[in-house]
């Protein structure tokens, strides 16, 4: 069990906390899953580590004229203070640049005036063992990252409008952040996933590869090892067993528990250095 305070909380009063302050208006469904995705990663809810995010999917489906059939869905993307989070509880972090910016654009959209910045970059530092510090770059594009106002509008939301700057930074930032610390994950952050859309093709409509039995057979063997909660594991994958792990999702699934096991590994000689 977590010794996080909230996740030693009963579901019931956790669930009235955060549905009464951080996620307040989120369906039942969706907060219970951000329950379910931060008890598998060991997260502290109250940090809000997760966002849930309104999006439309495309379900495989046709309407009568042949257009494709979009669904709103609530799906659990992390922050950008998780990956924060997670960098600096490493003990590797090194600090991170201000974000550079290219040249402003000015470009006319429905009518419009909108002025945005080109691109932003920023470097992440990482030590390594050896105690080099190494930097990762990323350059984000404004235009590539931006959240439209509705699905039949260029315009940016309210957010990426009043915001372009610091919008795309934190894109750059996370896109960073990954590269520096791969065994954090790769999923991308709420802000970046803003607007756009994902694909909930019904499973039995399309091929899927799953994880082959000696995967499946270490993923459990770890899980048991590291004393992971296995259903709230699978519900963080976004599947019901460890055998219906979608073969591109193993890589993410090890980090995870890797990322878990570097922590509990810092966790143990800190106690030993305090012991000392």
């Amino acid at each position: 069990m977590s010794n996080l305070p909230a996740l030693q909380m009963n579901e019931e009063e956790i669930f009235k906390v955060l549905s009464n302050s951080l996620y307040v208006g989120a369906q039942p469904e969706s907060i219970k899953m951000v329950l379910s995705y931060c008890k598998a990663s060991g997260l502290d809810p109250m940090l809000k580590p997760v966002h849930i995010v309104p999006m439309y999917c495309a379900t495989g489906k046709k309407d009568g004229q042949g257009k494709d059939v979009k669904a709103m869905r609530d799906v659990i993307m992390p922050g950008i203070g998780l990956y924060r989070i997670q960098a600096s509880s490493s003990k590797q972090y090194a600090g991170a640049s201000e974000p550079e910016f290219g040249e402003d654009i000015t470009e006319d959209i429905e009518g419009s005036k909108v002025t945005y910045p080109k691109w932003c970059k920023v470097t992440v530092k990482r030590q390594l063992e050896s105690g080099v510090i190494a930097e990762f770059s990323s350059v984000e594009f404004w235009k590539e990252n931006y959240a439209t106002k509705s699905r039949d509008s260029k315009l940016p939301n309210a957010m990426w409008g009043k915001r372009p700057y610091g919008q795309i930074a934190k894109c750059a930032e996370a896109q960073a952040l990954r590269k520096a610390f791969p065994e954090f994950g790769s999923q991308p952050t709420a802000d970046e996933m803003e607007g756009k859309e994902i694909d909930i093709t019904p499973e039995d409509t399309k091929k899927v590869d799953y994880i082959n039995d000696i995967q499946s057979a270490t993923l459990y063997d770890n899980c048991v090892e590291l004393a992971v909660d296995i259903p709230a594991f699978c519900a963080y994958l976004g599947v019901s067993s460890l055998d219906t792990i979608p073969a591109n999702l193993y890589q993410t699934a090890m980090h995870a528990l890797e990322a878990k096991a570097a922590k509990l590994k810092n966790k143990v000689e800190s106690n030993e250095s305090a012991g000392k």
